[in-house]
């Protein structure tokens, strides 16, 4: 294939990601790989297309009035993606885990403990709880950390043998490149990092294996270099909203922290893991304009941090289940815009260590840098 002939290829696999990211898939079957609640890429299916995996919502209602859906194909050996009747392209589904099969001494399945993310990832939510998540006047609206829990898909509180336990069958059994590590935000001071420590600190004693820490900025600097020497190589504090309108409207009770405190928090972050290796989650479709969030992600990148921006997916059983989908112009514009802020400051998702900005698979961003 010519150099021209693939550059177009991979922007037709580029769009229609965009596309099914956006608009989420009606999906034939469940095949029992999709993710429902949780922290994380909820209500998602990981699909390849070419070489390239991503996270797509299939599962919740918005998906229902998706243009797009997926059937088997004839010989059976991949799935179809339509559109109006009309074949698009074609996706495959990474295979069960290896790791998923077993259990720990207790009887408690590994999956319930951490699981796989796009086709190398292996992914953990602590603490299965938040401090705001039982007020509605300060949970954060798109936040259904709680629903995975209720459904029995996972435990409350997973211990650092545990974690460590899982980890390293998951890189034995199933080649599992890096790993992240997130958390509902308890209610002390250090917004979780002390959790994060432990956990980090047992699992990299067991195997080596990259880990992301995520939490909310703890309310002293020292946990940085503390999450750092536990074995923590890079750190996520998302922002989620850009502007204060935004995020007192949609999360409240963290919009207490102020964005000051965010950015005082990437500058000291930076410091310790280096340029890079500190990322933020924004979520495009939240009420942020393309400015704003261009703007931000300028603001941020200049100072060493990775700004990931996703595509907003509404997610059934939250406020905002019925919030409308980001349209994908939208995030056609918004892409080009931060990849030349990351180019500008030499910023690229294949040189951080671990995490959610690494693997890529909840946004086309990796495509535009």
């Amino acid at each position: 294939m010519q150099a021209s002939e693939l550059a177009a290829n991979q922007l037709i696999v580029t769009d229609l990601l965009s596309e099914l990211q956006c608009h989420g898939v009606r999906w034939h079957d469940d095949t029992g790989l999709s993710r429902q609640g949780g922290a994380g890429p909820s209500d998602h299916k990981a699909l390849t297309v070419g070489e390239h995996t991503a996270m797509i919502p299939i599962l919740n209602r918005a998906s229902l009035s998706s243009p797009y859906l997926a059937r088997p194909s004839a010989n059976g050996n991949a799935t179809e993606i339509l559109r109006d009747g009309q074949i698009v392209g074609q996706v495959s589904l990474p295979g069960v885990p290896n790791f998923y099969a077993l259990t720990t001494a207790d009887g408690t399945p590994y999956w319930k403990i951490a699981t796989l993310h796009s086709k190398d990832v292996l992914a953990t939510t602590i603490l299965q709880h938040c401090v705001r998540m039982n007020d509605t006047s300060n949970a954060c609206q798109f936040c259904a950390i709680d629903q995975s829990l209720k459904n029995g898909k996972t435990i409350a509180r997973k211990r650092p043998a545990q974690l460590a336990e899982v980890a390293r069958a998951a890189v034995e059994l199933d080649g599992v490149k890096h790993m992240v590590m997130t958390t509902g935000t308890p209610q002390t001071a250090d917004r979780g990092a002390a959790i994060l420590c432990d956990s980090a600190a047992a699992v990299t004693a067991a195997v080596d294996l990259p880990i992301q820490a995520q939490c909310e900025p703890p309310d002293d600097d020292h946990w940085f270099q503390r999450l750092r020497d536990s074995g923590v190589v890079s750190l996520g504090m998302h922002l989620e909203a850009v502007t204060d309108e935004v995020r007192a409207r949609i999360m409240p009770g963290k919009a207490e922290v102020p964005l000051a405190r965010y950015f005082s928090a990437f500058e000291a972050a930076v410091k310790v893991f280096g340029r890079g290796q500190v990322s933020t989650y924004i979520l495009a479709g939240l009420g942020d304009s393309e400015d704003a969030i261009a703007e931000a992600s300028e603001r941020l990148a200049s100072m060493g941090v990775y700004p990931f921006v996703v595509p907003f997916v509404p997610i059934d059983g939250t406020p905002l289940a019925n919030h409308p989908k980001p349209n994908n112009d939208m995030m056609q514009r918004l892409y080009p815009r931060i990849g030349t802020s990351l180019r500008r400051h030499k910023l690229h998702s294949d040189d951080i260590n671990a995490g959610c900005a690494k693997c890529g698979a909840c946004s086309a961003l990796k495509r535009h840098e």
